[in-house]
C-alpha cells in the first residue's frame, strides 16, 4: 500500500496514543490479517504459548474501517488454536496510516519483540507518512535510537530526492526548527532575567527541552556561549535532542511489559518486571532531581549518572546482539 502524506500530530509523550471503543465479542473469521510491521509474519511457537495461558488475554485491537488486526495477531492465532469461534476486540477508528503507527508502537512496547530489520522498515514507512515528526518522536514509536532514525531519514531523502522538512513536531506535541540555536538564546535570556525559574518553566517558554535549558544554564555559569560553536556551524542540521539516542516512551514501554502474558504468568517474568521497574527513571524524575542537587555535588552525581548510563548501554548492546542472532 502506498503511503501518503499525513498531517496528524506526533503522539505526545506519556499519553495513550488513541481512544478505544469498549470491548465487544466478534467472530474470529470476521477479522482480516494485520498490516503488520513483521516481515516474517507471526511466530507459531508464541501463539502456542499464549494458547496455553489460562487467564483471559487482552482484547485484540482492530481497525474498524478495514477490519484488519492492528495489535493481537498472536492472540488471534491462539484463539484459533483453542478452537474458539469468538474473540474480544476493541475498535480503532483512525486512518490506515495512524493504524500502522499504532501497530508498530503496540508491537514494540509489549508482546513478541520486533526484529531490528522490522523496526527499520517500520521507521521508513513512518518517515514517509509523517515527514514532519521529529527523529525522537519516530524513535519512540519504532523502538530505535533517534540517531538511527536520523540516518534512515537522510538515506531516504537521498534515495527519493526529497526536500527536508525544516520544522518538526516532537514527542511533546510542540513544533520546533531543526536548529534550536534560537531557542537556546531565548532560554539564556530567561535564565538571566529569572534565575530562580525551574528548568521546566524555562523550557516551556523557550520552546526547548529541560535538558537543553540545563545545558544552557551550565554554559552560562562557566562563562561560555549558550549556543555551542558546532551547533552554529551546523545551521539547518539536527539538534542535539534529535541526535541523542532515546528509546520509545518509557511509560508505554513499562505498561506494555506489565501486560505481557509471557512475563506476568511466570515467576522469572515477574522477577524481571520488578527489577526493571525499580531501575527505570523517566525524564520527569531526573529533571526534579537535577533541580535539587547541591552545587558541590553536581560533578559527583554527573559521574554517577554517566556510570549508570554506561552499564545500561552495555545491557542494551548485549540484548540487541542477542535479538539479532535470534532474528
Amino acid at each position: 500500500m502506498e503511503q501518503q502524506q499525513c498531517e496528524a500530530s506526533a503522539p505526545e509523550e506519556g499519553d495513550d496514543p488513541v481512544a478505544w471503543s469498549e470491548p465487544q465479542w466478534l467472530p474470529v473469521d470476521s477479522l482480516l490479517p494485520a498490516d503488520s510491521p513483521r516481515q516474517a509474519g507471526e511466530d507459531v511457537e508464541h501463539m502456542k504459548m499464549l494458547a496455553a495461558v489460562e487467564a483471559e488475554l487482552p482484547a485484540i485491537i482492530v481497525h474498524r474501517p478495514t477490519m484488519r488486526v492492528i495489535d493481537g495477531m498472536h492472540r488471534l492465532g491462539a484463539a484459533r488454536l483453542r478452537g474458539e469461534d469468538m474473540v474480544q476486540v476493541r475498535f480503532f477508528d483512525g486512518t490506515e496510516q495512524e493504524a500502522f503507527v499504532l501497530a508498530v508502537r503496540s508491537n514494540v512496547s509489549h508482546g513478541l519483540p520486533l526484529s531490528h530489520e522490522d523496526r527499520t522498515r517500520a521507521a521508513e514507512r513512518v518517515i514517509g507518512s509523517h515527514p514532519g515528526w521529529s527523529d525522537r518522536a519516530i524513535a519512540a514509536i519504532v523502538g530505535l535510537g533517534s540517531r538511527t532514525v536520523g540516518v534512515i531519514r537522510r538515506r531516504l531523502q537521498r534515495e527519493r530526492n526529497a526536500v527536508e522538512v525544516t520544522i518538526r513536531t516532537g514527542r511533546d506535541g510542540r513544533s520546533r526548527p531543526l536548529n534550536n540555536a534560537e531557542g537556546r538564546l531565548r532560554a539564556s535570556e530567561l535564565i538571566r532575567t529569572r534565575p530562580d525559574a525551574s528548568l521546566r518553566e524555562i523550557a516551556q517558554e523557550a520552546g526547548v527541552s529541560p535538558s537543553t535549558v540545563r545545558d544552557v544554564r551550565l554554559r552560562i555559569e562557566r562563562g561560555e556561549d549558550p549556543v555551542p560553536k558546532a551547533r552554529r556551524r551546523r545551521k539547518g542540521g539536527p539538534t542535539a535532542e534529535a541526535e541523542r539516542p532515546v528509546g520509545q516512551d518509557l511509560v508505554a514501554m513499562l505498561r506494555g511489559l506489565q501486560t505481557d502474558p509471557a512475563l506476568r504468568f511466570s515467576e522469572s517474568g515477574r522477577g524481571l518486571l520488578r527489577w526493571v521497574l525499580s531501575h527505570a527513571i523517566s525524564a520527569e524524575d531526573w529533571v526534579d532531581v537535577a533541580d535539587k542537587v547541591p552545587p558541590h555535588c553536581t560533578y559527583i552525581i554527573a559521574d554517577l549518572a554517566h556510570a549508570c548510563a554506561a552499564e545500561w548501554r552495555q545491557l542494551a548492546g548485549d540484548l540487541e546482539a542477542r535479538g539479532a542472532e535470534q532474528a
